[in-house]
């Protein structure tokens, strides 16, 4: 069984009469993330076979980018897509050692972070607090945040998934002072990355729906209707059909599968 529901999802008129609704589409994202892996040799011949494949222009593509390298890649790769740090600090300058800010992102060509990957919140100390600050900083210099949620298995065999990533949204709603227009929700099931492991296309709908009925409960319909939600852990080309199906997944971000030449057929999901 998959998805099959459409993506257009009403959104109330302000224009209208009452009770009136308009529909609109979100644009599909895919984004990559590298991760510590790679060279200038392999990025050279990975990129090329991206360059030169047909890709779906109504996507939109996003590639976390070792920070060495980001300058590199960004000359590199077909203008249509775009380059995202792995992380930033919610500081402008100063003595923090190892850290990027976001106008150091800006000044090599690049325009997203990914913020909360799951791996930064397990090994180096990132918190729903600090997740939410970075979010916001990014927002309001200038760089548009793909800001990652997700459970543990733990957590899901203890029935808390919602309760866990409720209080990621939290944190990301109590710092957030920019607005949703830049903000991308990446939900990310912490036993599905790396693993093999995926969730189902009904398990990660479920999710992605319960987000948004969050989003539109406590930040507005509007916000809930245009937030894209994406869904990462072992995507590949095997499986990306299925789950781009789902009315409320709107795009993907793929780890190890990004770093392959037939990441295209990622990108092309729902063609």
């Amino acid at each position: 069984m998959g998805c099959t529901s459409s993506k257009a999802v009403p959104v109330k008129s302000t224009s209208d009469a009452p009770g009136a609704a308009t529909t609109m589409a979100r644009r599909f994202l895919v984004g990559g993330n590298w991760k510590m892996n790679g060279s200038k040799a392999s990025y050279k011949e990975l990129l090329a076979a991206w360059n030169a494949a047909d890709v779906n222009p109504d996507v939109e593509v996003v590639i976390g980018v070792p920070a060495p390298y980001m300058e590199f890649v960004r000359g590199e790769m077909r203008k249509d897509f775009e380059v995202a740090s792995q992380n930033v600090l919610d500081k402008a300058s100063g003595a923090f050692t190892g850290e990027i800010s976001p106008a150091m992102i800006l000044d090599v060509g690049a325009t997203w972070a990914i913020i909360g990957h799951s791996e930064r919140r397990q090994f180096f100390g990132d918190t729903n607090e600090t997740v939410g600050a970075k979010t916001e900083f990014a927002l309001a210099n200038g760089v548009k945040a793909m800001s990652c949620i997700g459970e543990t298995l733990e957590d899901r065999e203890a029935d808390k998934t919602m309760d866990v990533i409720k209080a990621q949204l939290e944190a990301i709603k109590a710092a957030n002072k920019s607005g949703w227009d830049n903000i991308v929700l990446a939900y990310e099931p912490v036993w599905a990355i790396g693993t093999g492991k995926v969730a189902s296309p009904e398990q990660a709908q479920e999710v992605h729906a319960n987000i948004r009925a969050w989003l539109h409960a406590e930040v507005s319909p509007e916000v809930a209707a245009a937030t894209r939600i994406l869904y990462g852990g072992s995507v590949k080309p095997t499986n990306c059909k299925e789950l781009g199906a789902c009315a409320d997944i709107d795009g993907f971000l793929v780890g190890g599968a990004s770093l392959k030449p037939d990441f295209d057929a990622v990108i092309n999901a729902t063609r």
